[in-house]
């Protein structure tokens, strides 16, 4: 079912869902399994699995010389899409990157997730690798989101790349696309970034889950302007508990978002890690609360593969 389907059938009612990572090359998917477990009680609707940037490594050739060479650490999206969809019977969304992709490999992705009956799709730009200074796209792949979204919405249509089929079985996928409630941390103001996802929505997209943030007004701002724009497909918050006291230099590093004064002050206050990861919790019980009583759709917790504190932010929600 499409993600847009489950708000519908919801009528008004808040769901719970959570995003997810592969694990790297050569651990067991056990574990992912361990941690999905525990969230089922909940009955997410969706689960998200990130998809991962190639990355280069350096092999040592010995007398001072290193092979550079690209690698996948964390492999396997579609497969774990398919593999959670068979285990809990619960709708999968795999992210399409358009960095370290082709066109003709995104096609070949999307044929395969219709095989599989996976309907949903997160359609995102993608980070800049890590040695690189700005995103630079693979040659012969989609330079930004909005292209992607237009690749997956012809192929909805019927038109692949080289050829335009007249089929029965066309793709009918709903479209995810990222918004950022402190803006992208390349656009110069919230206003042009907004005007850049309402254009991802005239392409096509079918909803939002929005990047985190810790302070509701934040997002409340950035759906109002977003509606003042014309943007009336359904905006997911995506929640993220604190964890760790490196928290509050990292976030805010990648993700150019602000953190609330008191969220800082209760962190900073904390003696060790395992009070933090209880004021986060505590944080986000509060956020969830707020948004849950102003009618959002959903709320989307970053997971990252760990499950217990999502679980007790749950149990005190939904």
């Amino acid at each position: 079912m499409k993600v847009t389907e489950h708000i519908e059938n919801a009528k008004g009612k808040t769901l719970f869902s959570f995003e997810i990572i592969p694990p790297q090359k050569g651990k067991s998917i056990q574990e992912l399994y361990d941690n999905i477990d525990p969230l089922m009680e909940f009955k997410p609707p969706f689960i998200d699995v990130t998809t991962s940037r190639e990355e280069y490594i350096y092999i040592d050739r010995g007398n001072g010389l290193l092979d550079k060479k690209l690698t996948r650490m964390r492999p396997g999206t579609l497969g774990i899409c398919a593999s959670i969809k068979h285990k809990y019977n619960v709708d999968t969304v795999p992210h399409l990157l358009c960095g370290g992709f082709t066109q003709e490999e995104t096609e070949y992705m999307l044929v395969d997730c219709q095989y599989l009956g996976i309907n949903n799709v997160m359609a995102l730009r993608g980070d800049a690798m890590k040695d690189e200074q700005s995103f630079v796209p693979k040659a012969g792949g989609n330079h930004y989101a909005i292209d992607l979204v237009r690749q997956i919405n012809d192929l909805n249509c019927g038109k692949y790349l080289h050829e335009v089929m007249d089929i029965d079985n066309k793709a009918d996928f709903c479209i995810g696309v990222a918004g950022y409630p402190e803006k992208h941390l390349e656009s110069p103001s919230l206003q042009s970034d907004l005007k850049r996802l309402k254009e991802k929505v005239d392409a096509g997209a079918d909803y939002v889950v929005t990047q985190m943030f810790f302070d509701n007004a934040k997002y409340f701002n950035f759906v109002a302007k977003a509606r003042e724009m014309g943007i009336t497909i359904p905006i997911i918050p995506g929640i993220k508990p604190i964890a760790v006291q490196r928290h509050l230099q990292v976030l805010p590093q990648i993700f150019r978002i602000d953190l609330p004064e008191d969220l800082i002050d209760a962190v900073d206050k904390c003696k060790n890690n395992a009070e933090i990861k209880q004021v986060g919790i505590e944080w986000a019980i509060q956020q969830s609360l707020e948004l849950k009583a102003a009618g959002v759709p959903f709320l989307h917790y970053y997971s990252m593969g760990k499950s217990e504190n999502i679980r007790q932010i749950a149990s005190q929600v939904f």
